[in-house]
């Protein structure tokens, strides 16, 4: 009967650390996905800054009209 008490805690322990842990994946994916906000912003201004996205634009019309 002991072996089994052991048995329940050991599982009832593992559910509850799991139920804890789901909060924990969530906040890791939200600041994941506030970081990749960041670098495209800074990338986005960044690229509109520097006129790197006319200067594309004018490669790829450039090279098409030939």
């Amino acid at each position: 009967m002991e072996k089994w008490d052991a048995v329940r805690r050991r599982t009832s322990s593992l559910a509850e650390r799991f139920r804890r842990e789901g909060g924990q994946t969530t906040a890791e994916y939200a600041l994941v996905i506030l970081g990749a906000a960041a670098v495209a912003t800074a990338l986005i201004t960044w690229a509109t800054k520097s006129n790197a996205i006319k200067g594309l634009f004018d490669d790829v019309i450039g090279k098409i009209l030939g």
